[in-house]
């Protein structure tokens, strides 16, 4: 199983999309600063996910998220593609 999953930084609110195949154990990678582009913007929560079958199928809709520009725009994104989370939009 693959997973898209959105984080989100408590310190100014701003999300990351990404993939991989440990969910836990990346959330844990963001958070100890081993991620170049998420290390400035720790400690980072987990939003929302959802499960693929294939790695092919997960980066097809992380680079589809990651198209998406606006805050707005992925939340929406998330609630009608069922993406599984800790938190409702908005």
């Amino acid at each position: 199983m693959y997973f898209i999953y959105i984080i989100e930084s408590k310190k100014d609110g701003r999300y990351y999309v990404g993939q991989t195949e440990r969910l836990d154990e990346r959330i844990k990678r963001h958070n100890e600063g081993r991620n170049l582009s998420t290390k400035a913007y720790i400690p980072w929560a987990l939003k929302w996910w959802k499960g693929f079958d294939t790695r092919s199928e997960a980066i097809k809709i992380e680079s589809k998220i990651k198209r998406i520009k606006k805050r707005t725009g992925i939340e929406k994104y998330v609630k009608e593609e069922v993406f599984r989370g800790v938190a409702q939009p908005g």
